[in-house]
C-alpha cells in the first residue's frame, strides 16, 4: 500500500525476490493497524505536500504469520503468529530480533495495538514520577486513550483531557476524564502530565498544571501551528514552576536491553501484548477491522476527523 499523491492512497503490486537473510522471516500479513497522527500528518494529508516525496509506503504496526526462516533464526518458527513494525502489505519480512510472538488467543486485530501503546509507553519507563503519583494525559487520540490506559495499568492516578465529548468516552473505571486541564483546586496539580495532542494551545494549558518541579512530556507530534500561542506564556510558566520539559518520542529508547539503561522498544512491545492479552489494556470500540481494499475511505475519514472510530485494522484475509 502507498500514498500515491497527496490523499490518495492505492494498493500497488511489487515482488519481493530478495532472498531470505539468514537472521530474518517471512511470512503472509493477517493485520496491520493505522497509525491516525503519524500516517495521515506524513504522508497521506501533510500539513506542506512539498515535503514528502510520492509514491511513499506507509504504515508500522503489523502481525503476520511466519513462513519462511532464515538458516540461523533461532528466536522464531513457522507457523508463528508474530507482532513487527511492518508497513501495510500482504507480506512481511523482519529480523528475528523485531518480530514478537503473539501468546495463544491473542487476536491479530488486538495486538496490532502494541505499536501505538509502546508510544506513551516510554514515558512510563522514563518518567521520574512513581506509581500512585498523579499524571494527567493531555488529548484522548488514539495515543492519548491508550496513554491513560497504559499509566493507570502501571499504578498511577490518571486524569485525562479532552474537548471533543465522543473521545471522553470508553477509558473504563478508575481513569478520571474532563474537558480541559483547568484546576479545581489550587493544589489538585500533577506530578507529571503527558501532552498526546500535538496542539501548541493544549501545551501551555499542560504546562499550567504541572507540580513545580514536575515534568512536562510532549508525546503527541505539533505537525502544524493551531494557534497564536507565545513562546513567552510556555516560558513563563516553565521558568516559575521549575518545570522538565522533554520530548516523548518512543525512540529514546534502546531497540534492546542495554547496561545501565532502564527499558527499551522491545520490552515495550512485549509488555503491550502482554496486556492485550491478559486484557489489563482493552482496546474495544476503538477501530473498525475493514479490508485493505477500502484503504481510502478510512484515510479519508482519518484525515477529515469524521464521526467514527479512532483509528482502522485492515484485516489482509479479506483481500480478494
Amino acid at each position: 500500500m502507498q500514498v500515491i499523491r497527496e490523499r490518495t492512497v492505492a494498493l500497488v503490486e511489487a515482488d519481493d525476490n530478495e532472498p531470505l537473510g539468514e537472521y530474518e522471516v517471512r511470512g503472509r500479513t493477517l493485520a496491520t493497524l493505522v497509525s491516525p497522527g503519524t500516517e495521515i500528518a506524513s504522508a497521506f494529508a501533510p500539513a506542506d505536500p512539498s515535503t514528502v516525496e510520492y509514491p511513499k509506503p506507509i504504515g508500522y504496526s503489523s502481525v503476520f504469520e511466519v513462513e519462511e526462516i532464515g538458516s540461523k533464526v533461532s528466536a522464531s518458527h513457522i507457523g508463528a503468529r508474530v507482532f513487527s513494525t511492518g508497513p501495510h502489505q500482504s507480506q512481511q519480512r523482519a529480523h528475528e530480533d523485531k518480530v514478537f510472538e503473539l501468546p495463544p488467543g491473542l487476536a491479530p486485530e488486538i495486538a496490532v495495538f502494541a505499536r501505538i501503546i509502546a508510544v506513551p509507553l516510554a514515558a512510563v519507563i522514563t518518567t521520574a514520577a512513581r506509581p500512585g503519583d498523579r499524571v494527567g494525559i493531555v488529548g484522548l487520540g488514539l495515543v492519548g486513550h491508550l496513554g491513560a490506559k497504559a499509566f493507570h495499568a502501571s499504578g498511577y492516578r490518571v486524569t485525562a483531557w479532552d474537548p471533543l465529548p465522543e473521545r471522553r468516552k470508553g477509558l473504563g473505571t478508575g481513569i478520571r476524564v474532563l474537558a480541559a486541564p483547568v484546576l479545581d483546586d489550587p493544589g489538585d496539580v500533577f506530578e507529571v502530565v503527558v501532552d498526546a495532542s500535538g496542539h501548541d494551545g493544549a501545551t501551555v494549558q499542560a504546562a499550567s498544571v504541572v507540580a513545580k518541579n514536575g515534568e512536562l512530556v510532549l508525546t503527541g507530534t505539533p505537525w502544524a501551528q493551531r494557534t497564536e500561542t507565545s513562546a513567552h506564556e510556555l516560558l513563563t510558566l516553565i521558568f516559575h514552576r521549575y518545570l522538565h520539559v522533554r520530548s516523548g518520542w518512543e525512540w529514546q529508547l534502546p531497540l534492546t536491553a542495554t547496561d545501565f539503561r532502564r527499558g527499551s522498544v522491545a520490552s515495550n512491545f512485549r509488555l503491550a501484548i502482554d496486556w492485550l492479552a491478559n486484557g489489563t489494556v482493552a482496546v474495544d470500540g476503538l477501530s473498525e477491522t475493514i479490508s485493505p481494499e477500502f484503504a481510502q475511505r478510512a484515510f479519508d475519514s482519518l484525515a477529515d476527523r469524521a464521526p467514527g472510530p479512532l483509528t482502522y485494522v485492515f484485516d489482509w484475509s479479506r483481500l480478494r
